[in-house]
């Protein structure tokens, strides 16, 4: 399963920043598909930690974003229209900025991104 999601209201950073995440579930791994604002490498690995996803660099375990409550563990997966809190922590000292995640598209088939950026696990 792969799902599209929508990161806004940072308006700390940026008054509109926002990005467009396409994460694939069964990699665990993201893509970013378009952003404003809000500074993300191409893609990155995700983590899941007590019901929330940390979106994650593609080289470290330290979260960017944290998208609380999307839990991809969870039987039957996400949905569309799915909303929660996002925790923005990509800045210089790790402060935390909130803003808000939600689901804009769930994909069940084998689509490839539209940037097509994931890397295999043998790129440094």
């Amino acid at each position: 399963m792969r799902l599209t999601i929508h990161l806004d209201t940072f308006d700390r950073v940026n008054r509109m920043a926002f990005a467009i995440l396409w994460l694939d579930n069964e990699t665990r791994q993201w893509s970013r598909e378009g952003h404003l604002g809000l500074e993300l490498p191409e893609w990155g690995t995700l983590q899941v930690d007590c019901g929330n996803t940390l979106v994650c660099g593609p080289h470290d375990s330290v979260p960017c974003c944290v998208l609380e409550g999307l839990d991809l563990n969870v039987s039957g997966g996400p949905f569309e229209g799915e909303a929660g809190r996002a925790q923005w922590c990509a800045n210089a000292g790790r402060t935390l900025m909130s803003g808000h995640w939600h689901i804009q598209c769930v994909d069940h088939e084998g689509a490839e991104p539209e940037n097509g950026i994931f890397a295999d696990d043998d790129t440094a």
